[in-house]
Parts: C-alpha cells; structure tokens; sequence
C-alpha cells in the first residue's frame, strides 16, 4: 500500500494537473532492500520521490517511468541481476541490470494522466447539457464564470448565443486546441468565420472551427444536441490521444548508454552525468560515474 505521505503528495499532484507514475514493487527476490509494497512517485522531469530500489534499480525505474508516461499505458517492469540477454514476457519488459547486487525485482509502473479537459462557455441550456454529459465521459469540464480555453486543452464548446465568444474562439483557434466548436446556425457559423479572418486569423485555423458543432444526428433537445458534440469530442480525444498526451505530459527525456556498464538509462536531470568533452555522459550510478572519471579514454573507447 502506498505510504500516506506519497499518498498526499500524489493527490497534490492531481490537484495540480502534474502527470506522474505510481511505481510499486510487487516482488522482490532476497537479497534485495526493498519489499513488497513498496512505492514512489516519478515526476516528468525524472524525479523520484519514494524508494523502490537502490541506485541502479533506480534507474530502470526512472527510464520506463517517463517512457509510460509518454505512452500513457502501465507496464510490469522486470529487473534481473546480470548482463545476459533478457528473457521475453509478454506483457511485461525485462531488463538485465550489471550493476544489481540484489535479487530480481518486478515493479509495476502506473501513470497518472490529468484528465483531458473541456471547457464549455455559456449559460444556455446547450451548454449545461454539454458540461453534464462531458462529466460522466471522463472529463475534467471548466465551464460557468471564469472558464477560459489554455493551451493543452482536449476541447472549447461555445454555446452562449453570441455573447463574448470571438475572444475565447479566437485563443483556443491560436492555442491548437484539438476541437473547436461553435453551436449556431450555418448562417451565423459563417458569419463568426468572417470575422475571425477579419481580425487577422489565419485560414486554416478559421476552417478547424466547426460549426455547427457536433456531427449532425438530428438532435432537436439541449441533451441531444450536447451528445452530438460530445461524439465528435470523443472521436478526436481517441484519434488524436498521443497528440494531446504531448500536450499535458513534459517532453520525455531521451535514453542514454553508460559507457561504463552499458546499462540504458534516462538523459534526465535525476540521473548521475558528467560533461566530456562537450557533450553530457550520463551513467546508472555514482560507481560508474567514478569510474569513467578515473579513466575517460578507456570507456569512450569502448562506446
């Protein structure tokens, strides 16, 4: 079970859109230092906070942590003692580790994603359709006083008659936010169009509009009309989810080699590197760090 303090923490980071991943050790062979249940967090920049293995488990951790916060999906991380070639496992991935001294390890790693956000401008019945049914999707839904569309957001619906919408419908066009849609006629879609391109916005992004919003069902009722919108929003939340997982997560660091075990590990500011001969070599622990340090040509060498 995840210890209180890393609990808190995981909630702060909720609370504050931050994607991490939960890394729980669910084996652990003697001799080894951690147990079962043990836990950490790893943030986007490679931070680790919690203890799930010593310095060079560590960064197995950190390496396939970031790589599962980029794909979004959780992966049972296997860490076996040695240089051999790994064996397969299906659904898992395994990796030998020359610098364990310990018994094999297998963490599962879980990312935490923000949830892709909606926001809904108006105070139409159109609107507080959308902002309903887009709660039980999955959503995190911004809408009332105060909403305003950002950069990383899944979708901006506009239902508000009118009222303050080239503003919104502008920044979100300018932000790239994958689904722009305005609830209004044909005649006066185009019209908002026009002036959109009279204040100076490009065509391309004018034409990502889409109004009317949604896919056209025949929906007569605020509940259908919202389900209509609510349909092509999922459509481009599941077409374009790698697009906007870039857009929440920070950029995944490279994987690098050490040179001195040849262990993969994270280009991440966390791990344990030095400057040589203008370029960053990073390793898996202060042992190989000390060791290349000792003797560089040796190592640079050999890689």
């Amino acid at each position: 079970m995840i210890p209180a303090h890393l609990s808190r923490r995981a909630d702060e980071l909720r609370a504050a859109r931050t994607p991490f991943v939960v890394a729980t050790v669910v084996r652990a062979q003697r001799p080894t230092s951690v147990h079962s249940g043990d836990a950490a967090l790893v943030l986007g920049d490679g931070t680790i906070e919690g203890f799930v293995g010593g310095a060079c488990a560590e960064q197995s951790v950190r390496l396939h942590a970031l790589r599962a916060l980029e794909t979004g999906e959780g992966v049972l991380l296997r860490i076996l003692p040695g240089d051999d070639d790994a064996p397969a496992a299906e659904g898992a991935i395994t990796v030998q580790n020359p610098c364990l001294s310990g018994g094999s390890l297998e963490i599962f790693l879980e990312p935490v994603l923000a949830a892709p956000r909606l926001v809904v401008l108006g105070e139409t019945p159109i609107a507080a359709a959308v902002a309903r049914l887009g709660a039980d999707l999955d959503l995190e839904v911004a809408s009332g006083a105060g909403a305003a569309p950002a950069e990383g957001d899944l979708a901006l619906v506009v239902a508000a008659h009118g009222r303050d919408e080239l503003p919104a419908l502008r920044h979100a066009l300018g932000a790239g936010i994958p689904y722009v849609g305005l609830v209004a006629s044909r005649v006066r879609g185009a019209a908002v169009q026009a002036e959109l391109r009279a204040e100076g916005v490009d065509e391309e992004r004018v034409a990502a509009l889409e109004t009317p919003a949604g896919i056209d069902i025949g929906a007569r009722t605020p509940e259908e009309i919202a389900l209509s919108i609510l349909a092509r929003v999922v459509a481009v939340r599941r077409r374009d989810a790698q697009a906007v997982a870039v857009r929440v997560v920070a950029p995944v660091e490279p994987s690098a080699v050490d040179p001195v075990c040849g262990m993969a590990v994270a280009a991440a500011p966390g791990t344990p590197h030095v400057e040589h001969e203008g370029r960053t070599v990073y390793f898996c622990c202060d042992g190989c760090r000390a060791a290349f340090e000792r003797d560089p040509a040796r190592f640079v060498a050999a890689h």
